[in-house]
C-alpha cells in the first residue's frame, strides 16, 4: 500500500496565524517556521510543547456540518485556532513521538501532544458553538525550521 493511500501523505490546505491566543486564525500563503519556536507572527510561538497545532480539513467539514448555522461565524480552516489545516492526512492513527515532514523535506514536525483541556469557553468556542480542537487537534514541537506554502505535502514519517 502506498504512502497516500495509507493517509500518510497530505497536503496543507491553510496555514493559519493570530497575534494574540485563544483567537480564530487568519489565513496566509506561508509562514516560517523556526527551530523550537513556531510559526512567526504566531501568538503560540515559542509556546512551550505546543508550538503549532494541526487540524484535519475533513474533521472541520465534519464539525461545520453537525452545527449548521449555530456559530456566530463560518466554519472553515483556521476557526478553531489551528495553525495547519491538512487534507488526506489521516491525525486520527497518529501517536506522541511521531513526525511529519513538510514541503519535502524543509521542516520536521514532532507530535506532542493529541487534544488538549480548556479550562473556560473561549473566544472560538463561542463564535464557533462548538471546539473540536480538545479532542481533535495535534499538537507539535518544531524540530527543523523552514518556509512552508498552502498546497505543500505533510508526510508522516
Amino acid at each position: 500500500m502506498s504512502g497516500a493511500a495509507a493517509g500518510k501523505i497530505g497536503r496543507i490546505v491553510s496555514i493559519n496565524i493570530s497575534r494574540k491566543k485563544g483567537q480564530v486564525k487568519t489565513p496566509v500563503p506561508q509562514a516560517k517556521v523556526v527551530t523550537g519556536e513556531g510559526i512567526i507572527d504566531d501568538a503560540h510561538r515559542a509556546f512551550g510543547h505546543r508550538q503549532v497545532s494541526l487540524l484535519m480539513l475533513e474533521s472541520i467539514e465534519e464539525q461545520a456540518a453537525r452545527i449548521g448555522d449555530k456559530g456566530k461565524i463560518a466554519i472553515g480552516p483556521g476557526a478553531f485556532a489551528e495553525n495547519l489545516t491538512t487534507s488526506g492526512l489521516d491525525l486520527r492513527n497518529i501517536k506522541v513521538g511521531d513526525e511529519f515532514v513538510i514541503g519535502g523535506g524543509g521542516a520536521r514536525l514532532k507530535i506532542s501532544q493529541i487534544g488538549k483541556e480548556c479550562h473556560t469557553k473561549c473566544a472560538v468556542f463561542k463564535l464557533t458553538g462548538d471546539c473540536i480542537m480538545p479532542k481533535l487537534g495535534i499538537f507539535c514541537e518544531v524540530l527543523e525550521g523552514g518556509m512552508i506554502r498552502v498546497g505543500d505535502a505533510i508526510e508522516k514519517q
